[in-house]
């Protein structure tokens, strides 16, 4: 029987070779019809034989294209019409209505493989198809097509308008498709003087890094600057020049075979490396690379090319493993312009390669981690944004605008929540143009007609400064609610469960600094049942700079002034005249605000075992401390649990074992044990008292592995339903989902 049929489908249809895909189903199926991409989704007209027709559809959703994303599939039948042939029509903008951006791809195996072969696109350094290449960093608005993007300016040769328009190509309606002669080129500056010649270039390239040297190279949505990561004298450069005293690099290897020299790989590890997304993944160090890459850390941060550019560098061998780390200085975004590249790494470093396509949407390096088999994203930017995140709430019009640190904002369109890419720490001026650059960019691209915003419950975030100025509704929500609810949205969990929120800072509704928290909560209220038990933090931001006045405070805490003569190991490197000014701050109880952080405990626990005196970076002494741990231990210690929890008897037996000179590395595993043993202890009792079994994990403390590996097993095991953060991160990169879910409850049950 004939019939005619419209087919919409919503998703990630977009950027992906869809149409092309759709028109060769078609083709198979001996179907004639049309099919348009539309701000609203992708439009398929089609007649032909019911059960023909069936077998489309069916196919249409087992056999789309990797990168893409289906979500919504609607079928209606259609007056007859009359088709001579299937056709991909021009693309349509019928409404305020918007489908889904595609993020970043990583080159395709065919496209590497063409690159040796197709005489236009010989060692072709920008070569891509339907199933690859640039997405977010060149749209400019929807839908996507080439003139709406930052390829415009490059007008296809023949050659590969040929291929644009052949439906059996793989490069039909690739909007970057491009190729040596007619597409973006490299340029290398180095020692004044320009190399354009594309295979000098990479002569020179490889060249220069086995001299020792370090290179600016723009990325796929920003620069990078790269070195030799087996030669000390190099990455130490990089680091000085870079003014990154402490924190580990992240390093590209040519291969899977290649990383399992240097970390230790399991199968769920290696999927996730290399699919589409190609993010940095923390994997467990087996052998060194050159010191000043990890810094005596356990891990390293692993990835592997996603660029063409990347495998030709790596051709014949050159290297086993470069360091690709962020193009900035600082805490600054990175960097995308041209000019501004040559300006800033130039006098730095010996080299900027550089290439003639502009980066519209600036992204960084995705990272993550495998934890109890699942992908934990840490970091969510190339390869995942902007994907939204699928709620069952209307979170249409709403504005959240994240925290402070490690910055992402959140845009609401209908049921859809738009997580921007890593932003980064809203401290200067550069970042927080970036925030309200990317802000204006998100509600264009997404066609958002702002109604409401939401911000932070600490007003001197720049942030929440941005969303008290934007003269529409405000509303303000408290951190480590939206930390719960943030997870709570993933899972799309609307009831009510025992949050667990550990991290840092976050300004409380007692105006104290809260950060070890267990809630009972839904999306719209939560009762704070425990929490850590406060201590003064001496200097206020100063003493998350410097852990040791943590420690001094836990000691002053536990002993008073006795402590002193405990003769510590960790007070023979603080300066004395500081020493005393922290003390008399504690008795006096001066600028010293109160705070339950978990992050701070960890701070003081790191000094006190010598491990971190004075962070070089955020969340150093954390990390240093779960780096250390000695596995095999399992002994705990103590603590108290009435109304708050006291570390007290914690404080005195770690003093105990320092002076019973009991290694940092057993320190570090007792103290692990016994936050994981504290969760599950505070978890049964408020089960018993609330008659709630699901719980949320949430706060930055859980992208420490070794805590939330053994604390999700041992909830599991005692009869909860853990939720823990796979898809979004457990630190404030997070936080504006949750932000966002909240204010969305709130606007549906009337509270606002």
């Amino acid at each position: 029987m004939e019939k005619s049929i419209n087919i919409r489908i919503k998703g990630l249809v977009q950027g992906v070779g869809f149409r092309p895909f759709v028109y060769r189903i078609a083709d198979n199926h001996g179907l004639k019809g049309r099919v348009e991409n539309r701000n609203d989704g992708v439009i398929i007209n089609v007649a032909g034989d019911e059960n023909v027709l069936n077998s489309f559809i069916n196919d249409l959703k087992t056999k789309a294209p990797p990168a893409s994303e289906i979500h919504s599939l609607e079928v209606h039948s259609t007056n007859k019409k009359a088709f001579t042939d299937f056709q991909i029509n021009k693309s349509k903008n019928i409404s305020e209505e918007i489908t889904l951006v595609s993020p970043d791809i990583a080159v395709c195996m065919e496209c590497l493989e063409d690159m040796k072969v197709q005489k236009h696109r010989i060692d072709y350094p920008f070569i891509n198809c339907t199933n690859c290449g640039p997405r977010f960093t060149i749209i400019k608005s929807l839908p996507y097509d080439r003139p709406e993007t930052t390829m415009s300016i490059f007008p296809m040769c023949e050659k590969c308008c040929s291929e644009y328009s052949n439906v059996l190509d793989r490069r039909f309606h690739a909007q970057p498709v491009a190729c040596s002669n007619c597409g973006p080129k490299y340029s290398l500056h180095l020692n004044g003087n320009i190399i354009e010649d594309q295979g000098l270039i990479i002569k020179t390239m490889r060249a220069l890094l086995k001299e020792g040297k370090v290179i600016a190279v723009k990325g796929m949505g920003g620069y990078f600057l790269a070195c030799d990561a087996l030669n000390q004298e190099a990455v130490r450069k990089l680091r000085e020049g870079k003014n990154r005293e402490g924190k580990p690099f992240a390093v590209m290897f040519p291969d899977l075979e290649t990383i399992e020299k240097y970390a230790f790989i399991d199968e769920d590890e290696k999927k996730w490396l290399t699919s589409w997304k190609r993010p940095i993944i923390l994997l467990r160090k087996k052998n060194e690379l050159a010191r000043d890459v990890c810094l005596d850390f356990s891990t390293i941060g692993s990835m592997l090319p996603y660029m063409p550019f990347h495998y030709l560098l790596f051709e014949e061998n050159q290297f086993n493993a470069l360091v690709f780390t962020s193009g900035n200085i600082a805490d600054e975004p990175i960097v995308i312009d041209d000019k501004s590249a040559l300006q800033i790494f130039l006098p730095v470093y010996d080299a900027v390669l550089s290439y003639n396509r502009e980066i519209f949407n600036r992204v960084d390096d995705s990272v993550g981690m495998i934890v109890n088999h699942s992908e934990r994203i840490i970091r969510r930017s190339r390869g995942y944004a902007p994907s939204p995140v699928h709620l069952d709430l209307d979170v249409d019009g709403i504005i959240a605008v994240g925290a402070e640190l490690v910055n992402s904002f959140c845009v609401g369109k209908g049921k859809q929540a738009f997580l921007s890419q890593y932003i980064g720490d809203l401290k200067n001026l550069e970042t927080f143009e970036f925030f309200r650059e990317s802000m204006t960019r998100y509600k264009n691209l997404f066609r958002i007609q702002p109604q409401l915003m939401v911000c932070d419950l600490h007003p001197d975030y720049l942030s929440s400064k941005y969303a008290a100025q934007a003269g529409l509704p405000l509303m303000e929500v408290q951190h480590h609610h939206a930390h719960i609810a943030s997870c709570m949205a993933e899972y799309k969990l609307d009831e009510k469960v025992i949050g667990v929120a550990f991290d840092g800072v976050g300004l409380g509704d007692d105006g104290h600094i809260w950060g070890g928290e267990f809630f009972i909560c839904d999306l719209n209220e939560y009762r704070r049942l425990n929490h850590f038990e406060y201590v003064m933090m001496p200097g206020g931001d100063q003493a998350t700079l410097h852990p040791w006045r943590m420690a001094v405070s836990y000691l002053y805490h536990t002993f008073g002034t006795d402590f002193l003569d405990l003769d510590l190991p960790f007070l023979r490197s603080v300066d004395k005249k500081e020493l005393e000014l922290v003390i008399q701050m504690l008795g006096k109880k001066i600028n010293s605000p109160l705070s339950s952080s978990a992050g701070r405990l960890f701070d003081a626990v790191a000094a006190l075992a010598g491990l971190c005196s004075h962070s070089s970076f955020h969340a150093e002494a954390p990390m240093r401390l779960e780096s250390t741990i000695m596995e095999a231990s399992g002994e705990r210690y103590d603590f108290i649990n009435k109304g708050s929890i006291s570390f007290v008897p914690m404080i005195k037996e770690i003093v105990n074992d320092i002076q019973h000179g009991i290694s940092a590395e057993e320190i570090s595993a007792k103290f692990h044990n016994t936050i994981i043993e504290l969760i599950l202890e505070i978890c049964n009792q408020l089960r018993a008292e609330e008659s709630v079994r699901k719980v949320v994990l949430s706060g930055g403390t859980f992208q420490n592995r070794y805590i939330l590996e053994r604390v999700e097993r041992k909830l599991m095991a005692n009869g909860f339903e853990v939720y823990a953060h796979k898809k979004i991160p457990s630190n404030d990169g997070g936080i504006a989902l949750g932000q966002i879910a909240i204010a969305a409850k709130r606007r549906a049950i009337g509270v606002i």
